[in-house]
């Protein structure tokens, strides 16, 4: 999997951060959190295919969390999509989207489906599938919100094929069967057990998506023994007070359910623009979750860098999450001048004296200097008194 931030900014973009959006990449198709403004641009930007996009899950209603849907929709229509879309999200999203679609007149040529949530469910799996499912479950904001976790299904072991033979197993069905954790029983009534050829269960990989909510019980659950956990820090703790009001997170206590859930990494966003250095935020976070970072725009992270290495590459420049600058490109090299063997040339100093002594009848002579008392020498300028207030500004 390969996560993508495509926004971090809470509320309102800045000059550096865009409303909140979030890509998952997984073996060639795309699932999209979030869709604040600007989302389908920044997908372009990250090198990334938006006809990849498969689902799309919304975690609220809040405007920059979904005004940049109906542009998506509108480049999908553009496109000549013909594939099924799935939204999921809060109930109110479908209409949402249809009246827009109505204002707008936008028919779309593909099939829109959508998986609602009603306000006051518990746990719900919204997505399953043969190798992944996705759960949904109840945030804690001033409005209706729902956190997400992609999970991979676990993936048998190899089987020893070799050792196999040897058992005397020669069908394909009891190869199938060892590898779903059957045993089988051979015809001279011997039992090869699962356990004995097959190695051991392949963990699937997981992600956690908690944003704008205040720290509560279903954020833990989500994250529970997560890979990955992206969780909001809109606020720092001194500001703790604000953060409840509001039905956000300071970054501690996004540090607390990383520590209490057991998550492997727990990356940072959603960050308020009165916090131009964020790294604040990661220094309150990393004294309560060591392995905390921060989500730094198209910087991708990826759960199997050895193999998801290069697979997205970036249309634009990177901003280094340290400084919060480009970064710098490597210094050129410089060549050093060929020598030459032939004598070096001589230049003549030449006098830089702007004022000569005058000749009777001729030129000043350029080799000597001009006296004090030379006519030659301009005088100063009489100064000028200003007729206006502008007059100065006129003049200069």
């Amino acid at each position: 999997m390969i996560i993508m931030p495509l926004g971090i900014a809470s509320a309102t973009p800045t000059a550096t951060r865009h409303l909140p959006s979030l890509a998952l990449w997984r073996e060639g198709c795309t699932f999209l959190f979030d869709c604040g403004e600007n989302t389908q641009m920044r997908m372009l930007q990250a090198g990334m295919k938006r006809s990849k996009i498969e689902y799309i899950f919304i975690s609220h209603l809040d405007g920059d969390h979904i005004f940049g849907l109906l542009g998506l929709l509108s480049t999908f229509q553009l496109q000549r999509r013909d594939k099924k879309l799935t939204i999921v999200g809060p109930e109110r999203i479908r209409e949402f989207v249809e009246v827009n679609m109505k204002l707008a007149g936008l028919d779309l040529n593909f099939e829109l489906e959508f998986t609602l949530l009603k306000e006051g469910f518990e746990h719900q799996v919204v997505v399953d599938d043969k190798e992944y499912f996705v759960e949904a479950r109840p945030l804690q904001h001033t409005s209706f919100c729902v956190g997400y976790r992609f999970q991979e299904k676990d993936k048998p072991g190899k089987v020893d094929a070799e050792k196999a033979a040897s058992l005397g197993i020669t069908e394909d069905q009891h190869y199938k069967d060892l590898k779903a954790g059957k045993d089988v029983t051979l015809a001279d009534g011997s039992t090869v057990k699962s356990s004995d050829i097959v190695g051991e269960h392949q963990k699937g990989q997981s992600f956690a998506y908690v944003t704008d909510t205040n720290f509560c019980e279903n954020a833990i659950l989500l994250a529970d023994n997560v890979t990955i956990l992206y969780h909001e820090a809109t606020f720092s703790h001194s500001l703790k007070e604000k953060a409840d009001e509001s039905g956000h997170s300071s970054a501690q206590e996004a540090a607390i359910v990383a520590k209490t859930a057991n998550v492997e990494k727990l990356v940072l966003s959603h960050f308020s623009a009165r916090y131009t250095n964020q790294f604040v935020l990661l220094k309150e976070a990393k004294a309560v979750f060591a392995n905390s970072w921060l989500a730094n725009e198209l910087k991708q992270i990826m759960t199997k860098p050895k193999q998801e290495k290069g697979i997205l590459k970036p249309l634009i420049e990177l901003v280094d999450a340290n400084s919060g600058k480009p970064k710098a490109p490597a210094p050129k090299k410089r060549i050093p001048a060929k020598k030459t063997g032939g004598p070096k040339k001589r230049f003549t100093k030449r006098t830089n004296s702007r004022y000569y002594k005058s000749n009777e009848g001729g030129k000043p002579p350029r080799h000597e200097k001009v006296r004090k008392d030379s006519p030659h020498k301009p005088k100063k300028p009489l100064p000028i008194t200003p007729r206006t207030p502008f007059d100065d500004f006129d003049r200069f």
